[in-house]
Formats: structure tokens, sequence, C-alpha cells
């Protein structure tokens, strides 16, 4: 059974989560002004609420699972998947501000403004979605939260699906190359 003590600083964590997710949306809310005022075109909107829930059910889950099961945190598992959760903001927030005012948590497209090439674009064509998909799985798993970690992998696969193909689609509409 778990310790309270590792219950409450598991809890601080996906609280610190939670706030960074709020963060985003303020980024996000500020960056589709920009680029609805440059024309930007929007699309999935259908998916949209469905990621919201999602994200969102990664965060009360992961907390639902480890106060009702109380599982041990288990060092060995523990404090590699704080790692990859803490590298995974890391990698996120590089997305953030290379793509500046581009970036979004919704699909909007600015027409006729080429692809970022740079930072962690040099090499992925979509990081933010690595970011989203390691801390999916790694942040239950700091505190052995295996079925939120479980779930959430599972539906989020199924959400990239339709969200990858909606932002090509919609960045070769806007003349980008997907």
């Amino acid at each position: 059974m778990a310790s309270t003590q590792s219950l409450v600083l598991f809890t601080v964590l996906v609280a610190l989560v939670a706030l960074e997710r709020l963060a985003e949306l303020v980024v996000a809310r500020r960056n589709a002004r920009w680029s609805f005022a440059r024309g930007g075109v929007e699309s999935g909107r259908g998916h949209y609420p469905v990621m919201v829930a999602l994200h969102t059910g990664l965060l009360v889950g992961a907390l639902v699972e480890v106060w009702t099961r109380r599982p041990e945190f288990v060092p060995a598992l523990g404090w590699p998947m704080l790692a990859l959760a803490l590298g995974s903001q890391a990698l996120r927030w590089w997305c953030i501000a290379t793509l500046g005012h581009r970036w979004n948590t919704r699909v909007i497209v600015v027409p006729g403004l080429p692809l970022v090439g740079g930072g962690p674009y040099r090499w992925v064509p979509h990081p933010n979605y690595v970011a989203v998909v390691v801390e999916g799985f790694a942040l239950p798993l700091v505190h052995s939260a295996w079925m939120t970690a479980l779930t959430f992998t599972v539906a989020n696969a199924a959400l990239l699906t339709v969200r990858v193909r909606t932002e090509n689609r919609a960045l070769r509409a806007a003349g980008a190359p997907a």
C-alpha cells in the first residue's frame, strides 16, 4: 500500500501538469487570435472536445487510480517515468517556442505561411505529438497507474490518427507541403 506522502507528492505533480495545461490554453487562445487576424482557417473542430476530454481524463484518471488502488511508488519505474514526463514537457515547450504564434491546441493554419523546419521540426514532423504520447504513458506510471497509462495510450492513438490526418490535410489545403 502506498504511503500518504507519495500519494500527496504525485497529486502535486499532476496539479503542476494541470497548471501547465492551463498555461498552454492561455498561449493557444492568444495564438488563435493572431492566426485568425491573418486569415487563419480552423479544421478539426469535431475532434477538439474529444481531445480536451481525453487529456483531462488522463490527469483525473491518474489521480483516481492512484488514490483508489494505492499502488506503491516503485523507484525503478517511477523515477525514469518522471524523467520522461519532465522531458515531454520540455519538448512541448520547445515546440511552442519554435512555432511561436503558429502553435495552438487547435488546428488553425494561416494560408501562405511555409512549414516550420527548425527546432524539433527539423527531425520529426509532429514533435508535439511525441511529447503527448510520452507524457500519456509516463505521467501515470510515475506512481504505477498502469490502467490509466494503458487506457490513455490506446485512446490517444486513435485520436492522434484523426488529428494528424486533419492537420496534414489542413496544411496541404493552405499550400504548405504536409
